[in-house]
């Protein structure tokens, strides 16, 4: 489909002009290349020109290559806020806060472990709950829950499953400072108190992949990354608790756009001044969903670890089981970037878009401080995923952010009933791929022709430049709610 209006600045870039729609304060820029442009939703482009309107924006808003219609905000959206005179809005985040990707390396090579992968997957249904309403190993009483928000990841480790390099390899170390639970609804505690450790439905999985092959050697080498190499795919989030703080801050920000006295041109844009006590209120409670969802990642990798070891009858040593990295990518936080050439601390939202730090950037360990960021991106579930690493050139020019996943050409709906007389399931078997699921909906909503090809999309952070391809993984058997 052809949108009138828009301008390609080059192979991989458009530009939705300031004058696309009344009001806008920038440009947009969604990072595309002519195959996928076709697929543009109109509304998804509406989405990027509306966020371009809001109050103190830096830069201009933008869209990643797997762009498609969100809430308030589209999928794959990037925009930075000054903290006098910007805004922060839950749009911009999205209901399930943190929601993530943890990749974890093991000992383990491809032809060691394809004949018992049925039995893995099965053993990892079993062993980590997964689906709506599941409910975690853990209990919370309440003082424990206000830890698991305060702490997040880092109150995991304490209780004994992980380890102290985990954190490190963690975005943020697994807890961003400054969360309330003071601030948290008891209906918000009530739906996450027990489902800590749990796998969410839809899009989020638990996936075995093998190394399928190496881009960059020395990149590799510096994560732990080998060809053939077993790896395991964790993607989750915040659950119901994550869900719940959303939409309570959902009503909070409606009104507050009213006293503030906003004129915006989508109300799920609902916002306030980042410096007001409604946006204070809001990230503070969106810390602690944050550090729910680093919590929640930690302890599935535990049962992960757990699993290998008991199906293959080994010791850590010789699964040796470790993290790469965890990375978020629905999240707004305040970080310092260099605009006009002066530092300034702005607030930048990703939705559906994944961080990407550059090489020497003072937030990364020191395992990854020479390389850049592990840049982990989830595609469908019968075709790859990949690791990249965070550029100097993506810093400059997208607040050092990138795609999230290959994202969505089918609603739901359309997948279901695209599926319908299908078996999802034996198809993917056809192909050398175990599937577990919940249930059959889900497998219909998340068959592969219902995402773009993420190698496709890859290419295109790839090329333009914002995040560098490190390995590319296939999966072998996954477990979805």
């Amino acid at each position: 489909m052809t949108i009138n209006g828009l301008r390609r600045i080059d192979d991989y870039r458009i530009e939705v002009p300031k004058g696309y729609k009344d009001g806008m304060r920038t440009n947009g820029i969604i990072y595309i290349d002519k195959e996928l442009e076709q697929k543009l939703e109109p509304k998804s482009v509406n989405q990027v020109a509306n966020v371009a309107t809001l109050p103190g924006i830096v830069g201009p808003s933008m869209a990643m290559p797997d762009i498609h219609t969100g809430y308030g905000f589209t999928i794959g959206g990037v925009a930075a806020f000054d903290l006098k005179g910007g805004i922060i809005s839950p749009g911009g985040v999205g209901y399930d806060i943190n929601c993530g990707v943890r990749l974890l390396r093991t000992n383990f090579e491809k032809n060691e472990i394809q004949s018992k992968i049925r039995d893995l997957i099965d053993d990892f249904y079993s062993n980590i709950p997964t689906g709506v309403g599941s409910k975690g190993k853990m209990r919370l009483n309440a003082n424990e829950h206000k830890s698991v928000l305060r702490k997040g990841a880092r109150w995991v480790v304490e209780q004994g499953f992980g380890t102290a390099e985990d954190l490190d390899h963690t975005e943020s170390n697994g807890c961003i400072e400054g969360a309330e639970p003071e601030l948290i609804s008891n209906k918000a505690y009530e739906r996450g108190k027990a489902q800590l450790g749990t796998l969410g439905s839809g899009n989020h999985f638990t996936e075995i992949q093998y190394v399928d092959e190496v881009f960059d050697e020395n990149l590799a080498n510096s994560m732990g990354l080998f060809q053939d190499q077993i790896t395991v795919m964790i993607h989750t989030g915040s659950r119901g608790f994550g869900h719940q703080v959303c939409t309570d801050f959902l009503d909070v920000m409606q009104r507050a756009a009213k006293k503030y006295q906003f004129d915006l041109p989508d109300r799920e844009l609902a916002c306030a001044p980042v410096n007001s006590p409604e946006s204070r209120d809001y990230l503070a409670s969106m810390k602690a969903a944050a550090n729910y969802a680093w919590a929640n990642r930690q302890l599935i990798m535990h049962w992960v670890q757990e699993t290998f070891m008991k199906t293959f009858h080994v010791g850590p040593a010789t699964a040796g089981m470790s993290l790469v990295y965890d990375v978020a990518h629905n999240i707004a936080k305040v970080e310092e970037h260099v605009i006009h050439g002066k530092k300034r601390k702005l607030v930048v939202h990703r939705k559906g878009a994944t961080r990407a730090f550059p090489p020497g950037h003072a937030e990364l360990p020191d395992a990854y401080r020479n390389t850049g960021q592990p840049v982990i991106i989830p595609g469908d579930m019968g075709r790859a995923s990949y690791v990249l690493v965070g550029t100097e050139q993506g810093m400059k020019e997208s607040f050092g952010s990138t795609c999230h996943g290959a994202g969505r050409v089918m609603s739901r709906h359309q997948a279901i009933k695209k599926a319908k007389g299908r078996a999802i399931w034996r198809e993917m078997e056809d192909i050398g791929i175990i599937v577990r699921a919940t249930g059959r909906s889900t497998l219909a909503e998340e068959m592969p022709e219902a995402y773009k090809n993420v190698s496709h999309v890859v290419d295109i952070v790839h090329h333009s430049g914002l995040s560098k391809k490190v390995v590319k993984l296939r999966p072998l058997g996954v477990i979805k709610g």
